[in-house]
């Protein structure tokens, strides 16, 4: 059986995320993990495929890619080195009913 190297696995990565994201008080957080989909293609050498859909107040006042930067911003080198792609439903709790 092979192992995933340490901060590679779905569990890690996800762990990363929501320690990323504390900021901004997610009442919901779901980080799917698509990599098995995307296994084999030309860029799915470095870091896997992931949904986020993520809820929050913080939200409130800003436009959709306001929010995917900060997400973006606040997740830095992760995009480069354990995260591929990164598909993002960024929501306020009212959006969210």
């Amino acid at each position: 059986m092979s192992e995933q190297p340490p901060g590679k696995s779905p569990e890690d990565v996800e762990h990363l995320l929501r320690q990323r994201l504390e900021f901004l008080h997610p009442v919901a957080f779901e980080l799917i993990d698509d990599s098995a989909h995307h296994a084999g293609h030309a860029g799915a050498r470095g870091g896997g495929h992931y949904r986020l859909r993520i809820v929050s107040a913080a939200f409130a006042g800003h436009s959709k890619i306001a929010r995917h930067r900060l997400i973006y911003g606040a997740l830095d080198e992760l995009m480069r080195s354990r995260i591929h792609a990164l598909s993002i439903e960024s929501l306020t709790p009212e959006e969210a009913i």
